[in-house]
């Protein structure tokens, strides 16, 4: 059955039909994915699950008209002082604002700061279904307002809805990020295969893979509630690119192996899909349903990004198991130009040779480790735990709004200004809604909260009552956080006022609570899962037991160094709350999948040989595919560096730094000496482990007969 599915893809007329098949699903599949923009949330608040409090905030704060509105706090600031032509100018300013599409009611201000040195207008702008990009657009339009008079005062759009503007402008990047991970991918290709053309085949199927992802993924979200953002496109890109390219890479080395034993390419193909397909059907599958395990997160943004990135996996795995088969069998053996793979009757001449030079420096890894496995492995385990040391350093508690960039972009100039010459949470205050009867209460008990610089007059209507707290520290801040919590605790206290505290720091925190949340619950279940689907796989406990063994050990000392790389050598404030959790799930899950191939090489030559041949064996003949394999991963998710955000910046180097480490080290080295010192007991209970105690049981009767 498998032999007879195996040779479809490279069949001699099927072949046709499925080059045929993926054109015409690339013509609508193009049309839906540039409608992928349309359906995307941005809006921090968008991504919190309906019973968070801030939510709750928002839907009863409707009626004042304040919860689908954000602040734009414009600066103005003269070193030497404003005049009274730069008051003026912000006083014109603000009556061109209220002008702009989408600013709502009187800009409050211009207030002159207390020195002399600045000027504040926040403007009030509403926030319809385009998120981010709409708000954008408006501060664009306030900053050409700002702009029209040479040699006035400094200009600069900050507060929550600068930090929009400049958030959406560091995603619009994307189209670079893609750029240079197919360059990434074409480099590491043309080093692998030293083959000008064949680059081109993995590159053409990984796009038409991520163009009908993004395809799928828009009808998800349109039709059945995906909460999609700019976040999942650009890591659905990197993940598109280095799992698939994973994949083909699998495929091309099998398919390079078989020409040289048959003489016909379409054998070559079924045969090599033969033998590779469990492994890289297993590979995604297992990456796939780790991925799924996030939509039992409570963030929306987390619970949408794992079936968008499944979704890319698993279209990726379809388009290499029949697109890509399919165009190398159109192409024939001169695709591989100039070192074209030739047929050879002997079965070992022409592969013998050919891979030795690739085979020669994994088999003397191998023979390294075999000396001294036990040594080797506990040495390599205690240096990783070292490294994992350094996680304790992680600061992965939020970042405040002008931290998330790593350049310094015009809202994190405005509010180092406004900090200067203004209170620092002016102009972006926290709600309190409560009912109209308790409002007193709450406003006396607000007031009392000592982050809280002043709290306004409450607004009532229909049997509610809303007030603003203005903050004294900066509302995306960690002191802002704790008065958020503070102020809540103050205000739950008050009986029969059901009063509720939201607005963009208590966004913040709500978010930072549920994503941390989510760690909790969804890391313990994804090491259970992953361990049953190996225990399936493998047919055994023991060998999957110590491969999630060293899978963790990896996560953890690819985020010790992270950590420290981050504070040390980078200098970010801290890490997004989501982070620990996003870096697990990817190296897990990807970790697990170099693990896949060489275990099952591992244990198909172990049938035949032995599990010390077989440890030995197997990371000869997958040492060269998987390094490259982890090369091109890594390079994927450090391109993720392109784009000027520290999460991205962040993610990028954990997950390639962890990749790398897994690839050379975990693999290499900690699971092969495992492997050679554990020996037989790697398969226990299955029929492989007890095949083999049968075999040593009958060689030791033979001994005896003839030693007797």
């Amino acid at each position: 059955m498998l032999r007879r599915m195996a040779s479809l893809p490279g069949g001699r007329v099927a072949k046709w039909v499925i080059l045929a098949l993926w054109v015409a699903l690339l013509v609508p599949a193009l049309m839906l994915a540039g409608k992928l923009g349309d359906v995307e949330e941005n809006d921090n608040s968008a991504w919190l699950p309906g019973n968070a409090e801030s939510t709750k905030v928002v839907e009863r704060t409707e009626k004042f008209q304040l919860g689908d509105t954000v602040p734009a706090i414009v600066i103005y600031d003269r070193p030497e002082g404003v005049t009274s032509a730069d008051m003026a100018e912000a006083r014109a300013d603000a009556e061109d604002f209220k002008a702009i599409k989408n600013v709502v009611g009187q800009p409050q201000g211009p207030l002159k700061a207390k020195d002399g040195k600045a000027i504040q207008t926040v403007v009030q702008v509403h926030k319809d279904k385009t998120g981010w990009e709409g708000i954008g657009e408006v501060v664009d339009a306030m900053n050409a307002v700002g702009e029209k008079s040479a040699g006035g005062p400094g200009f600069h759009v900050t507060g929550p809805g600068g930090y929009a503007s400049d958030s959406i402008k560091a995603f619009s990047g994307g189209g670079g990020l893609t750029t240079i991970t197919a360059l990434v991918v074409v480099v590491i290709l043309l080093l692998t295969y030293r083959s000008p053309v064949l680059p081109l085949l993995p590159l053409l199927t990984v796009g038409v893979a991520l163009v009908t992802s993004e395809a799928v993924i828009y009808l998800l979200a349109k039709n059945a509630g995906l909460t999609v953002n700019k976040q999942t496109s650009f890591i659905l890109t990197v993940l598109v690119f280095g799992a698939a390219t994973d994949y083909a890479l699998l495929l091309i080395s099998r398919y390079r192996e078989e020409l040289r034993r048959h003489e016909d390419r379409h054998e070559a193909m079924a045969e090599a899909l033969r033998r590779s397909s469990p492994a890289i059907i297993a590979s995604a599958a297992t990456v796939a349903v780790s991925l799924m395990l996030l939509m039992l997160a409570t963030l929306n943004s987390t619970k949408g990004l794992g079936p968008a990135c499944a979704v890319g996996v698993l279209v990726g795995l379809l388009a290499m198991v029949t697109l890509m088969p399919a165009l190398l069998v159109i192409c024939g053996r001169w695709i591989f130009w100039p070192v074209k793979p030739l047929y050879s009757k002997s079965p070992h001449g022409a592969a013998g040779a050919a891979g030795a030079a690739e085979e020669s420096v994994w088999t003397r890894v191998g023979t390294a480790v075999s000396s001294r496995p036990r040594i080797v492995w506990i040495g390599t385990s205690l240096v990783l735990g070292v490294m994992a040391l350094g996680a304790l350093g992680l600061k992965a508690d939020g970042l405040s709004n002008k931290d998330q960039f790593t350049n310094e972009p015009q809202m994190a100039v405005g509010e180092e200004i406004q900090a200067k010459h203004f209170p620092v949470g002016s102009g972006d205050p926290i709600y309190v809604v409560a009912k109209a009867a308790s409002a007193e209460q709450v406003r006396t008990a607000l007031s009392g909260v000592t982050g809280v610089a002043a709290v306004s007059a409450p607004m009532v209507e229909d049997g509610e009552a809303v007030m603003l707290g203005e903050l004294k520290d900066d509302p995306s801040s960690t002191a802002a956080m704790r008065t958020v919590e503070q102020s809540r605790t103050a205000v739950h206290r008050i009986e029969g006022a059901d009063a509720r505290v939201g607005g963009n720091a208590a966004v913040v925190l709500d978010t930072q609570e549920a994503a941390a949340r989510d760690s909790k619950v969804i890391i313990p279940i994804v090491l259970i899962v992953v361990f049953l689907i190996l225990a399936l796989l493998l047919r055994a406990i023991v060998a999957p037991l110590l491969l999630m063994a060293t899978v963790v050990l990896s996560f953890g000392a690819a985020l010790g160094v992270s950590s420290l790389v981050f504070n040390h050598v980078f200098h970010f404030a801290g890490a997004e709350a989501s982070f620990p959790l996003l870096t697990f799930v990817f190296l897990v899950a990807l970790g697990i999948d170099y693990n896949i191939f060489l275990v099952t090489r591992v244990r198909e030559v172990t049938l035949l040989h032995g599990t010390r041949h077989g440890a030995l064996m197997g990371l000869s003949a997958t040492g060269g595919v998987i390094t490259s394999a982890g090369l091109v991963l890594a390079g994927t998710f450090a391109a993720m560096a392109s784009l000027p955000l520290v999460f991205a910046a962040e993610l990028g180097f954990a997950v390639a730094f962890g990749v790398l480490l897994d690839t050379m080290i975990v693999r290499s080295v900690l699971v092969t000496a495992l492997t050679l010192d554990v020996g037989r007991w790697m398969w226990w209970p299955g029929k492989l482990f007890r095949r083999h105690e049968h075999q040593q049981v009958r060689t030791g009767a033979r001994h005896e007969v003839v030693t007797g």
